[in-house]
């Protein structure tokens, strides 16, 4: 029987009940979608007609920014053939015509930061012997069969040199800056521990095939403190 008591007990549970706050539906936090990496151009591919098989670069690990490409030239005054090296930006420069230049990244070692200026393409070797310097050596000893008086290191996939070598002189004496192959993909835009201007192989065989003997190779002052390690 609904008597007085009981209906106003039931009135104010539904009073209650209408004053309560919903429950909320479940929060779903929104997941971002993975960045959309292009796919790399055809010229990162294998490579099987060299002497050393050359892998393709792994697919989704280079920023577009550092793949080879024609751009502006930003130094029309300078002749075809002129190399220029921004160690800061991670970038190398072939000048082509007074309008345009192709761009490649690159990644940075030491000696890439420590030396600027203007010195001559004296040479080139492809698949080169590693001669290690002596100051090299002297904080790692375990290259020592691989100095100059052992005869240096065979090419190969296993030589930091990789497959070509670009030689610096300045004045007739070798600056020991080198630009050369043997980068991977993941280290592009980065200092590395040691080395000068390093490349993806890909790449540094196609700037080898372009260069002009005797051309200019300007590195352009770095900002960055002498003497420091790797920031990577």
């Amino acid at each position: 029987m609904l008597n007085r008591r009981n209906f106003m007990a039931g009135g104010a549970f539904a009073a209650l009940s209408a004053c309560a706050r919903p429950a909320a539906d479940p929060v779903t936090e929104a997941v971002p979608p993975e960045p959309s990496v292009p796919a790399l151009p055809d010229f990162y591919g294998a490579i099987t007609d060299e002497p050393f098989p050359i892998p393709a670069v792994e697919e989704g690990v280079l920023d577009p920014k550092y793949w080879r490409q024609e751009v502006p030239n930003l130094w029309p005054g300078k002749a075809r053939g002129t190399i220029v090296v921004d160690p800061d930006s991670a970038m190398l420069y072939f000048i082509e015509t007074p309008e345009t230049a192709t761009r490649y990244g690159v990644s940075v070692g030491a000696a890439g930061f420590d030396w600027e200026g203007t010195a001559r393409l004296q040479f080139w070797r492809s698949w080169p012997r590693w001669k290690v310097p002596e100051a090299m050596i002297a904080r790692r000893p375990e290259l020592e069969p691989y100095s100059v008086a052992n005869g240096g290191m065979d090419p190969g996939p296993d030589n930091p040199m990789g497959a070509r070598v670009l030689y610096l002189f300045q004045n007739g004496v070798d600056t020991l800056y080198r630009v050369h192959g043997d980068a991977v993909a993941r280290e592009l835009g980065r200092a590395v521990s040691s080395g000068c201007i390093r490349m993806l192989d890909q790449d540094v065989i196609h700037l080898n095939d372009r260069a002009v003997h005797g051309a200019d190779v300007i590195v352009l002052p770095s900002m960055r403190p002498k003497g420091l390690g790797p920031l990577y």
